[in-house]
């Protein structure tokens, strides 16, 4: 069986061109990889609202504003034991740097630690990161703003 849900994830970006991940191994997995911050919206919520409540679980981040959308995707993967299709939708929020603090005790148990990255250091990023085509969708927005229509969905199937 396949679980179908919808996730919206926020590529923060710093006045000094940094963007905020989370490192993160799925539960039973040996393999960590970095990625915006957001997650699953509950049944009913707005992509806005489920925003702000994921960036305040995962980052403790209450205020800001949700910025152009840039990027989506559907990946299907597994997860704990579930076959999960997500359609995940990326905006681009601007922040000044924090330090993130995070206050859902589920995600403390697969998410391992955070980190600014310097946006001209994610193409060559030595470790995997997700998406795949992050460092390409930064570098489009910060040369040439947010596009006027967000590009045709990107699959994915692990």
């Amino acid at each position: 069986m396949i679980f179908n849900r919808h996730a919206i994830r926020a590529i923060l970006l710093t006045p000094e061109n940094e963007v905020l991940l989370l490192r993160i191994r799925p539960p039973g997995g040996t393999e960590w990889f970095w990625i915006a911050p957001g997650g699953g919206l509950e049944p009913g919520e707005t992509p806005q609202n489920g925003l702000r409540r994921e960036l305040r679980e995962e980052l403790g981040l209450e205020h800001f504003e949700m910025g152009p959308a840039v990027w989506q995707r559907q990946h299907t993967f597994n997860w704990d034991g579930r076959r999960i299709c997500q359609r995940e939708r990326y905006h681009v929020v601007h922040v000044d740097r924090f330090e993130p603090s995070m206050s859902d005790p589920v995600e403390i148990k697969v998410l391992g630690e955070f980190r600014w990255w310097p946006a001209n250091e994610l193409a060559n990023a030595r470790e995997r990161l997700t998406p795949v085509s992050l460092a390409s969708i930064v570098e489009l927005y910060l040369t040439h703003g947010a596009p006027t229509e967000i590009p045709e969905m990107e699959v994915l199937v692990d």
